[in-house]
């Protein structure tokens, strides 16, 4: 979502760090650049008059102007007041009623992804060793309700339904009466939504909300719509009270400004974001973390993160161990390729590791997911033998992997090579550096 931002942040501190010491016109035109780049990622123009205020009163200080390393001033400035902006960190957290159940009410408008992301929460809840139940309080649309008894199924988390003629209010409050019978530590209301704002939906969130006193309100607002997401945030947060808010399709095309720009204008907190489509593809919202990202610095405390999820430790280990005897062949990198197909699209972890993502950013839309796709066909198409022992692939069984795999034998060249070069960097340990070619297995 924030390439363009990144590249044109980024090409900024390059020319400043061409530059040497800097003097403070040198700045208000780094400041100007920062201004356009932001504006044209679609972010509020307040936020950005803000935003480059702050930067270019901290940047002609002492501690920018007399530095020997003055540009990695500036971006240590931009980085703080980008995290500043996005907020402060504490917004992930859900409030705990102090007898459970906890109760937090799910708003929004039609379209923006609500009933999927109230399945997403408790999915995560669930993770966490709660216990949630949904509630289909959406009787509007009739299609939410079984919805979410579908995603429930499909979760193994309970959903508490009624029939859509049945009042909202009424619906919350049989099923405060459920959640205590089967002892949820968490009840999620999916409440009824619009395609726009009117008096009469927020009359009832009113309703509904009195009758539940809800220890969160969380507004899920759809990335993919810009500003008129700020507006939207701005609107329910005046008439509802707002304790936070959720960001989908963080994974999508759009700029970017609105998720830069709401929390700053709506005050109030993000606290998770939306990143795919599947059930799984949820996570809590740190503000560092993301502007890391748009500075092009990476996120690997999250990619740890989706490593530790979806990676068996005990396997990990034993990998270990077997390369510090007999080194990595192609069946542990088959293996290792099927686990990271399983934390995610390759684009979303590349832009998480630190000079990976501006590789990746180069590369078409599903490139990456292509060759991930052709690199497995090749690995698959060579016997047992010759993926436990790629030396003896000779000319006649390149071209036969080559015709099984549909590739051409310069593929299986231009594998075999890289998969060599990774297996010296396995035996020698890495330091903690990717080189630089790492992703060259996936261009």
């Amino acid at each position: 979502m924030f390439e363009i931002l990144s590249e044109k942040l980024n090409a900024v501190f390059r020319l400043l760090g061409n530059r040497g010491k800097l003097t403070e016109k040198d700045i208000d035109e780094a400041m100007r650049e920062v201004r356009l780049a932001l504006l044209e990622a679609d972010v509020n123009f307040k936020v950005v008059k803000d935003f480059t205020t702050r930067v270019r009163e901290r940047s002609i200080g002492k501690e920018v102007m007399e530095s020997l390393t003055p540009a990695q001033q500036i971006i240590k400035i931009v980085n703080e007041e980008l995290v500043k902006t996005l907020g402060d960190g504490q917004g992930s957290r859900l409030a705990q009623a102090s007898q459970p159940p906890s109760i937090i009410m799910m708003v929004g408008l039609q379209g923006s992804g609500k009933t999927t992301t109230a399945a997403k929460l408790a999915l995560h809840l669930k993770h966490g060793g709660q216990k949630p139940l949904l509630v289909a309080a959406d009787n509007r649309r009739p299609a939410a309700i079984e919805q979410l008894v579908v995603l429930g199924k499909q979760l193994d988390v309970p959903v508490y339904s009624e029939d859509p003629k049945t009042a909202s209010k009424d619906i919350c409050v049989h099923a405060l009466s459920q959640a205590r019978k089967i002892a949820a530590t968490h009840v999620i209301v999916d409440t009824a939504g619009r395609l726009h704002i009117d008096e009469e939906m927020m009359a009832e969130l009113e309703q509904v909300k009195k009758v539940l006193r809800p220890d969160e309100v969380l507004l899920v607002v759809d990335a993919m719509t810009g500003q008129d997401a700020v507006r939207v945030a701005e609107e329910f947060h005046a008439k509802v009270n707002l304790t936070g808010l959720i960001m989908t399709k963080m994974d999508g095309d759009a700029r970017g400004g609105a998720a830069l720009s709401i929390r700053w204008v709506s005050g109030v907190p993000i606290k998770f974001i939306g990143t795919g489509e599947k059930a799984d593809a949820f996570e809590p919202f740190y503000p560092d973390r993301l502007a890391s990202r748009i500075l092009g610095m990476g996120d690997v405390l999250t990619f740890i993160e989706k490593a530790e999820k979806t990676l068996d430790e005990k396997k990990v280990l034993e990998l270990q161990k077997k390369i510090q005897k007999s080194g990595f062949n192609l069946e542990d990198f088959l293996e290792q390729l099927k686990a990271i197909k399983k934390m995610g699209p390759l684009a979303q972890l590349a832009e998480m590791l630190p000079g990976v993502s501006k590789i990746a950013s180069r590369l078409p839309d599903g490139a990456q997911e292509a060759q991930m796709k052709k690199v497995e066909a090749i690995v698959l198409s060579m016997t047992p033998q010759e993926r436990q022992n790629p030396s003896i692939i000779g000319g006649s069984r390149r071209k036969r992997i080559a015709r099984g795999s549909g590739t051409g034998s310069h593929d299986v060249n231009q594998l075999l090579t890289q998969f060599q070069q990774m297996q010296k960097l396995m035996k020698m340990g890495l330091s903690g550096k990717l080189p630089k070619n790492i992703m060259g297995m996936f261009k």
